[in-house]
């Protein structure tokens, strides 16, 4: 745990002089390392804090949803590690301003940035990259495996490339068999109990701009929660993702990795093969819905700050290449 290296009265002071338009201009200044489609990853440019990278979730209307919530996040972290995956060190601050949402602060230890998947991708050569996608793919199976013998009780993952990590990376480090990876994106702790989601999703709605947070429950909403605990659908997110990495001429062979994985190292699963057509569809899709997604982020942002002269919370990414 890192949990003695986070002052909360220091946190607290971030936050309160936090920019979300423009974070390095905050009080105290912070640097975007990361983008997310939901969230933004930052560094705050302080001795001491140069090691730990954060998520700020500021979804909370009161001190229970705050609680329950770093239950889940701290048991969805501690549950991953039993099963097998390896995750950083971690840790979580409430943060209760003077005004306006309640925050959490998810907290990481923070792990070079050359050694984070989509990054490495770009210095890998095509086999190297088969061979992570095969390790990835080993890895998210420690989870369906844990499902299976857990039925009503699952866990889901994001299983997309950026969320993964090498192990002791350095330059000229072969991709072997032996790797081992870190999985990094526990901040969305997926968990079911008897069937049911854990997490309350309305607490992931509120940072959707409210003329479509009707249409997002409706239409999107279980299906966007249910892909995660599905290895077919996580494995055709992984590999769609490259297209998002512009390196979608690997994608053909990731695919056969991939079909070959599940036919020989998990046959009892009966996971019918992927096709390149299914994963570009797929990804042409899902890129429209978050490119549009974050247009309208923007847009309620414009709103607040400019229409309705209110603080908009949320720290958005900028313009995602795709």
């Amino acid at each position: 745990m890192i949990k003695e290296q986070i002052s909360s009265s220091y946190i607290s002071e971030f936050e309160k002089g936090l920019n979300p338009l423009h974070p390095d201009k905050s009080t105290i200044p912070a640097r975007i390392i990361g983008y997310g489609e939901m969230s933004t990853i930052f560094v705050i440019d302080e001795p001491g804090q140069e090691e730990l990278a954060y998520k700020r979730m500021p979804i909370f209307f009161n001190s229970e949803e705050m609680r329950e919530y770093e239950v889940l996040f701290n048991e969805y972290n501690e549950l991953l590690s039993r099963i097998g995956l390896v995750i950083p060190a971690f840790a979580s601050v409430m943060v209760v301003p003077d005004k306006g949402n309640l925050v959490i602060y998810n907290a990481q230890k923070r792990l070079p940035s050359e050694s984070i998947c989509n990054s490495l991708i770009h210095s890998l050569d095509a086999a190297s990259v088969n061979m992570l996608i095969l390790l990835v793919l080993r890895e998210i199976k420690r989870i369906f495996d844990y499902n299976r013998a857990n039925p009503g009780n699952e866990v889901g993952i994001d299983g997309q490339i950026s969320n993964w990590a090498v192990a002791g990376w350095s330059a000229g480090m072969e991709i072997t068999e032996k790797t081992r990876l870190f999985y990094l994106d526990t901040s969305t702790p997926l968990m079911k109990n008897s069937g049911r989601e854990r997490l309350n999703p309305e607490l992931f709605l509120r940072s959707t701009p409210s003329f479509l947070r009707w249409m997002i429950r409706l239409f999107f909403l279980d299906d966007v929660m249910n892909r995660y605990y599905d290895f077919r659908k996580v494995a055709i997110d992984l590999i769609a993702n490259f297209h998002k990495e512009q390196r979608k001429e690997v994608i053909p062979a990731l695919v056969e990795t991939a079909n070959a994985f599940f036919a020989c190292e998990c046959p009892s699963l009966g996971i019918p093969p992927l096709t390149v057509k299914e994963v570009d569809d797929y990804y042409k899709e899902d890129a429209l819905i978050w490119r549009l997604y974050l247009a309208f982020r923007k847009f309620d942002r414009f709103l607040h700050l400019k229409i309705m002269n209110k603080p908009y919370p949320y720290i958005l990414p900028g313009n995602i290449k795709r």
